[in-house]
């Protein structure tokens, strides 16, 4: 059984994360860490998991007894702890912050996107988990990367739900504000832009020009919906095959030739994506489960390439049928 501690237990990550591991065939949770939570139940904050543990939080940090580490911490958190505590050597981790997302000769942190570095996630000891908002649209985007095809700036408009925004409460995270209610945030500057320029980057060495990424907050609690619209002359059939042939050997990602909705997603680890063309305009539609796919699906995704599992042990969710 892999053996296996999270840091930072108490948001919603860290909720899904300890549901996929108590289902995980593979898996033994040693540890749940949250300072502010030690000696509690797990179930007294993920209420979800009554009936599955009985494990309470803990302050304290076996590192050496265990096989893989996931950071579920706000943005550098995980960076700090790194710099203050003595890593076992042969301890795998997971990184869901954004701290080590971009490469620098100063970490050799992989960055976590199966689609786009399977081989070499496969033999890495540290995990850069991508942002949720990233993994959508790259996803979206990597096999038109791959055909050289992205020579114009890239219009993104995409929407997510509230639990996106964390499990702390905030003026625009509250029922009575963000029901019936729609609004942008940092609009050509939302900072899972970088990692996005650095991907394609990795496909397209030519690659230099603007993503117009325009984020929305939706009135649902999960999941995340992309449009993106891309100037080409490339015919649809065309573009369908390369898509097609790019996720060939991936189980999560699926072209579908028809218009997609959000409820297909939500609740399991998959990306949709559907494609049209009008005039010399691509548009592709993506769409996940910001919690699964865009974040705790995708680390256990990660964890079972690190230790040679197959790729979809534990992650074969199911979406609500209504």
């Amino acid at each position: 059984m892999i053996k296996a501690g999270i840091i930072g237990g108490a948001g919603y990550t860290a909720g899904e994360l300890i549901r996929l591991l108590l289902n995980h065939p593979d898996v033994e949770i040693v540890f749940v860490n949250s300072s502010s939570n030690a000696g509690n139940k797990i179930t007294d904050v993920h209420e979800g998991l009554y009936g599955e543990t009985d494990m309470t939080f803990t302050d304290e940090l076996p590192l050496d007894s265990i096989d893989v580490l996931f950071f579920c911490t706000a943005h550098g958190d995980t960076r700090k702890f790194m710099e203050s505590h003595t890593i076992p050597e042969d301890l795998k981790i997971v990184d869901l912050s954004m701290d080590y997302r971009i490469k620098s000769e100063d970490h050799d942190f992989v960055y976590g996107l199966p689609e786009l570095n399977r081989r070499t996630i496969c033999h890495s000891k540290h995990i850069a988990n991508p942002g949720c908002f990233a993994t959508c649209i790259q996803l979206g985007l990597l096999p038109l990367a791959k055909h050289l095809m992205l020579n114009d700036d890239v219009m993104v408009n995409a929407i997510t739900g509230s639990t996106g925004a964390g499990v702390k409460p905030s003026s625009t995270g509250h029922f009575s504000w963000r029901n019936n209610n729609i609004s942008i945030y940092k609009p050509f500057a939302h900072q899972h832009v970088p990692e996005i320029k650095q991907s394609l980057k990795q496909l397209q060495n030519s690659f230099n020009s603007e993503i117009d990424f325009i984020p929305y907050r939706g009135d649902f609690p999960r999941g995340i919906f992309a449009t993106i619209v891309v100037k080409t002359k490339v015919g649809l059939e065309e573009i369908v095959k390369m898509y097609e042939e790019y996720y060939a050997e991936d189980s999560f990602t699926h072209i579908v030739d028809k218009n997609i909705d959000l409820k297909q997603v939500v609740n399991t680890n998959k990306c949709l994506i559907h494609l049209e063309k009008h005039g010399d305009k691509l548009l592709v539609v993506s769409c996940i489960d910001n919690l699964l796919k865009g974040a705790s699906g995708q680390a256990v995704h990660n964890m079972n390439l690190m230790f040679n599992l197959e790729e979809t042990t534990g992650l074969k969710l199911k979406p609500s049928a209504f």
